[in-house]
């Protein structure tokens, strides 16, 4: 890599940390080119990223954004799992890791919080940002569909009482 690409790569790294809700450092240690594939298609599909970058450049990317913390955690061959949803990445990762040995959770950050691995799994653990748009959206239907029925239900009581009464032949 000459200066300018470098140049350019902490650039891109950079507008990929102030925008980012949260970044996960993973240490990858023998993932096949197969498996790395897998795990980043999983991320685009939820919107994130997964990223290997050369410590010293992502060292220089961190500056200037609220992820300065986890520099501290770039040592030793290592990967940058990003989204702008809190709980995406994490939670991408953190599947995979428990299919896949090769891949350890180091930490990561939401903002200027500091996670360890266990903060991270936490995370993770959590309900992504659709899934509770979902359910504030099944609270919010609830009520017209419990009055709806409600209103429903004395038609209805009617109809079969009717219909009893047609039966019987009274």
């Amino acid at each position: 890599m000459d200066r300018g690409q470098k140049t350019e790569a902490v650039a891109a790294l950079n507008a990929v940390f102030k925008q980012a809700g949260v970044v996960v450092v993973t240490r990858n240690q023998g993932l096949t080119v197969a498996q790395s594939t897998e795990l980043r298609t999983k991320m685009r599909a939820e919107g994130a990223s997964f990223k290997v970058s050369k410590n010293r450049l992502a060292k220089l990317a961190l500056e200037g954004t609220d992820y300065t913390p986890i520099a501290d955690m770039l040592s030793g061959p290592v990967a940058l799992a990003t989204s702008d949803d809190p709980v995406a990445a994490a939670k991408i990762a953190v599947d995979f890791a428990k299919a896949n040995d090769k891949l350890e959770i180091v930490g990561g950050a939401m903002g200027d919080t500091l996670l360890d691995e266990a903060g991270v799994k936490s995370l993770a653990s959590m309900p992504s940002l659709d899934e509770l748009r979902g359910t504030i959206v099944g609270l919010l239907v609830a009520p017209q569909t419990k009055i709806a029925r409600v209103v429903k239900e004395p038609a209805g009581a009617l109809a079969r009482v009717v219909g009893a009464y047609a039966a019987t032949g009274e």
